[in-house]
């Protein structure tokens, strides 16, 4: 008997948002997205990047348009992509001028399928709600969906400032933390609540609250999930290089999608120079199927190694079928429906292989130091095989490949 079902967790309900085709919010699964880090002001490198970020399974990409060769650029950058049959819907991340250079270059208001908004930056003192109200505008003009960024590095200073003096009048003030957060929920709030007055439909508006704080980030959108049903996007920002973002991404993010919080995310990761960007891609993917919500590649299980283990050999074999899996997938996908759910166990020993492989769909276990060389294979729950030889990875793929064009053929 296999054990490996999927625990389905109730996700908090919100309005669904149609972003360039691809749905966020209401039933819809959790999106993945990743934003280039190109000048897009150079088209080809950022069609290249796009395509490549959209390639490792990215749903939705945001590009910078911050002055007006960038914005001069975005709608070749969507002809390219289109020519290339990549369909990702393009997002453009706008501060400070964003209403002039929609107003300016139309054809970019067209090409992309969302515009970023950052309420901190948008303008100050009397021509914030000038501005505001002008980005909104074109957003309804062109049909196109919203998201109201707040991030605590650019908080509207005038909220902030007016929260705070409120406290300070309190018989018994909040922490400073307390009303930070309060500011960055209210200022994505009171501008949800300004872009719905103009005519912005609430089935167009999504709503981020980041912080570079995992326990603040926390808190923050446990808050907003109460206080409204906008599509969330979820993010830590600036979460830092390597491990260190990953892990503060995961544990941050791991939390509110456990609650029911979030409708897509996007892992912030800081690149190493000249590192690859689809990383924030593949751990993004990684969360959400090691959390059960979505399947994108097969699930190789794979067990750390020990001093039972000072062989190599179940290493470079569970190397190797995970990378023959991720490399697999783009033609799976079109001829083995449903072989993303597939489960795969490569074990190094005799204590838990045999049992890891049979809760697997197919697993085999390796033989440690000391055993016999001999390497079962078992196939939903039973063992059908026993493999010896030089050429056991060989000979393990070949089953592989059986099982799935037996399993998954259409």
């Amino acid at each position: 008997m296999r054990f490996n079902e999927v625990i389905l967790i109730d996700r908090n309900k919100t309005i669904a948002v149609n972003v360039g085709g691809v749905m966020v919010g209401g039933d819809a699964p959790i999106v993945v997205q990743s934003m280039t880090n190109t000048d897009t002001a150079d088209i080809d490198a950022t069609v290249r990047q796009v395509t490549q970020l959209a390639n490792a399974g990215s749903e939705i990409v945001r590009i910078t348009v911050d002055r007006e060769d960038a914005a001069r650029s975005v709608p070749y950058i969507r002809d390219e992509l289109d020519k290339a049959g990549v369909d990702v819907p393009l997002v453009g991340d706008f501060h400070y001028i964003g209403h002039k250079l929609l107003t300016d270059f139309p054809d970019c208001a067209k090409a992309l399928a969302k515009y970023r908004i950052n309420p901190g930056n948008v303008g100050f003192k009397a021509k914030r709600d000038l501005q505001f109200s002008k980005l909104i505008e074109l957003a309804i003009k062109y049909d196109k969906a919203v998201r109201i960024g707040v991030n605590w590095g650019s908080l509207d200073e005038e909220l902030l400032t007016s929260l705070m003096n409120e406290n300070t009048a309190r018989a018994k003030p909040f922490s400073a933390a307390h009303i930070m957060r309060e500011t960055i929920i209210k200022s994505a709030l009171l501008s949800a609540k300004r872009a719905e007055e103009i005519g912005l439909g609430r089935d167009r508006i999504i709503l981020s609250t980041k912080t570079s704080d995992v326990q603040n980030l926390i808190k923050i959108y446990q808050d907003l999930s109460k206080r409204s049903d906008y599509a969330l996007h979820l993010g830590l920002t600036e979460a830092g290089m390597g491990s260190k973002g990953i892990v503060a991404s995961s544990a941050a993010m791991g939390i509110l999608l456990q609650q029911g919080i979030g409708d897509t995310i996007r892992i912030s990761l800081t690149p190493e120079p000249n590192g690859d960007r689809t990383k924030e891609v593949k751990v993004a993917q990684e969360l959400l199927q090691t959390m059960g919500f979505r399947q994108f590649v097969p699930v190789v299980a794979a067990c750390p190694g020990c001093g039972r283990t000072t062989s190599s050999v179940f290493q470079v074999l569970a190397r190797e079928i995970e990378d023959h899996l991720i490399s697999s997938m783009p033609k799976w996908r079109d001829k083995y429906v449903g072989v993303e759910n597939l489960s795969v166990a490569v074990m190094g020993c005799i204590v838990n292989g045999p049992g890891e492989s049979k809760h697997a769909d197919i697993g085999i276990s390796l033989p440690g130091t000391g055993e016999t060389p001999a390497a079962p294979v078992y196939i939903e729950g039973k063992k059908v095989a026993t493999l010896r030889g030089a050429d056991i990875a060989k000979q393990f793929k070949k089953m592989l490949s059986d099982y799935i064009e037996k399993r998954f053929s259409n």
